[in-house]
């Protein structure tokens, strides 16, 4: 007999500490029927027998509702439902369109962009999958029967029962977790996805050729399913278990960004800015802006003004988009440019010149930027101009980029000086003694050996990859690896497709398998992450600032600890900074 007694179920709760375990919060979208917002209970509870916390989601479609809830979820599960109003991809209406949800459909597409955005894991079913599609990219059958469907989709039979089967797609999501190529499923639709987009692949098919599932071709957490698994018991459950899983591990870096400092040691976005870039938008034709930087839960980044080498002949003023008189004025109007935006967001946006800096802004909700020069070129053969830079707030200047200087020689130049010449040894002792960090990122393997015997202070390599991995000029050989350690100086890991393997396009594993290389070669002390962000940097599941949180889940799914992820993401090169800034000859 039930005990009607709140006393009781108090003292079950209270019986031990703590009282409560966490776990991930999942949102659903909930349903809307004449007035009311509603949702099977099979979809919540199979979302608490996997571990998760069910919230119900409102189709509400304001922005600021949206995306004060995405800031409390960890997961996201789109639910079925109505069809989509054709109009929101363009097309009119098939006369085989059934009723469709127009409260839902606006506010679904938004929040499921939106969540895209943020890495929030997502698990579509049904109506789910498709609203997965329409929102990212893809393309939704009205009617599958129009276009040559030969099977029931949509049964008689009880909902627990399967009706047909899919077959599977080898190397995916779905095969992972079922580990077999078919399995049998239940089926309630007349539409589906026609095209997946490129952000997504097929995961599995109908022997009719209908898509059955979908998951993201960006190695993100993102899994749509044509059939209803709240429905099948334990092997629907397979599902809800990924969903909360994949929302642990993304709870789990959200924390751990809210303590340790994020740090991105080399991006090239300046290089965008006479196009009119608004940095405090989100910008499409940028990689590193407020909003990515927010979505990514990303502290700071190295902004660089990049500097071009010229060919014999040349005339830099040629090569770049502003009418300057030279490498050093080139250089302070793209400071220039990037002190104006900090100034327009100020309450949001700060420069920082040390790890100090960097630290307080962190704790006072800013974002920071630091600045450095890409390519020793700036200073124009003049070694004063290093100190004009140093009173600028530079902290670090790569020595050269493609094409050798006057200060040596680049990984892709023609051995001017073998190695190091005389004035760039003057130039490296004048870095050491302003305190400006010595990047040999592009430099040739020559100039980088001298570089290390010149310098008094560790040298970085702030976007640089694995030449066991990945043999280009540019990337750094393991005896190389080895010397900057012994030096105490860091490598950092980089996004560039072609220093990440020389054929085919490389993603997120690929910069992870460089990572980890250069930790079994240097040690964990010696590494970190400098995308080249705007400078062709960007890999599917690390394309943009926003997607840098997913470099933190990679390192969790290894079971790196907290404090070696804080190392990694940017305690190394602080260790630096703060050497070659404090301890200067």
């Amino acid at each position: 007999m039930k005990d009607y007694s709140l006393k009781s179920l108090l003292s079950n709760v209270y019986a031990t500490f703590p009282a409560t375990t966490h776990r991930p919060l999942i949102g659903i979208t909930a349903n809307f029927t004449d007035g009311d917002a509603s949702l099977r209970d099979r979809y919540y509870q199979q979302v608490v027998d996997g571990g998760g916390v069910p919230v119900l989601i409102p189709p509400v479609n304001d922005p600021q509702v949206i995306l004060n809830t995405l800031e409390h979820i960890d997961g996201l599960l789109l639910s079925g439902g109505a069809d989509y109003n054709p109009l929101w991809c363009g097309e009119e209406p098939s006369r085989n369109l059934h009723g469709i949800n127009a409260v839902r459909d606006e506010a679904e597409l938004l929040i499921t962009r939106l969540a895209f955005h943020r890495q929030i894991p997502m698990l579509g079913i049904c109506r789910g999958i498709q609203t997965l599609a329409m929102a990212l990219g893809g393309e939704v059958e009205q009617d599958i029967y129009e276009k040559g469907a030969t099977i029931k989709h949509s049964q008689d039979a009880a909902r627990f029962e399967t009706t047909h089967t899919v077959s599977i797609e080898p190397d995916t999501i779905l095969y992972s977790l079922y580990g077999r190529d078919k399995i049998a499923v239940n089926s309630f639709h007349h539409q589906a996805v026609r095209t997946t987009g490129s952000r997504f692949k097929i995961s599995a098919m109908s022997s009719d050729n209908v898509i059955e599932a979908m998951e993201s071709s960006e190695k993100k957490p993102i899994l749509g399913v044509q059939w209803h698994p709240e429905w099948l018991g334990k092997d629907g459950l397979v599902l809800f278990r990924w969903l909360v899983e994949r929302a642990e591990e993304y709870r789990k870096a959200k924390c751990l960004h809210e303590k340790i400092l994020t740090i991105d040691t080399h991006v090239d976005t300046p290089m965008f800015f006479p196009q009119g870039i608004h940095f405090e938008q989100r910008d499409e034709r940028i990689l590193v802006d407020l909003h990515k930087m927010t979505e990514g839960r990303q502290d700071a980044v190295f902004m660089v003004a990049y500097l071009p080498q010229p060919s014999l002949g040349e005339v830099f003023a040629d090569k770049v988009a502003f009418n300057v008189d030279g490498p050093r004025a080139y250089a302070d109007l793209i400071f220039d440019k990037i002190e104006e935006i900090v100034l327009q967001n100020k309450d949001y946006l700060s420069i920082a010149k040390t790890p100090d800096d960097l630290f307080t802004n962190k704790q006072q909700g800013r974002k920071s930027i630091v600045l450095g020069i890409e390519n020793g070129l700036a200073i124009e053969d003049d070694i004063d101009n290093l100190r004009h830079f140093k009173e600028r707030g530079i902290a670090y200047m790569t020595l050269c980029h493609n094409g050798d200087n006057a200060i040596c020689d680049s990984a892709r130049g023609n051995n001017t000086h073998n190695g190091v010449s005389a004035f760039g040894e003057q130039v490296i002792k004048e870095m050491n003694r302003l305190g400006i960090m010595v990047d040999l990122s592009h430099g040739g393997e020559k100039s980088f050996y001298d570089a290390i015997d010149i310098s008094s202070t560790p040298i970085v390599c702030s976007h640089s990859n694995c030449k066991a991995l990945c043999d280009v000029p540019r990337n750094l050989t393991d005896d190389q690896l080895r010397a900057l350690a012994r030096k105490g100086g860091v490598a950092q890991i980089t996004l560039y497709n072609g220093f990440l393997r020389k054929d085919g396009q490389s993603t997120i594993l690929d910069a992870i398998k460089h990572l980890e290389h250069a930790i079994g070669i240097m040690g964990i002390d010696h590494v970190g992450i400098g995308s080249d962000f705007d400078g062709d940097g960007g890999v599917p599941g690390l394309a943009d600032s926003s997607e840098m949180i997913n470099f933190t889940i990679q390192l969790l799914r290894r079971r790196y600890s907290e404090e070696d992820i804080k190392k990694i993401w940017g305690g190394n090169w602080l260790r630096v900074m703060r050497q070659v800034q404090y301890n200067k000859v």
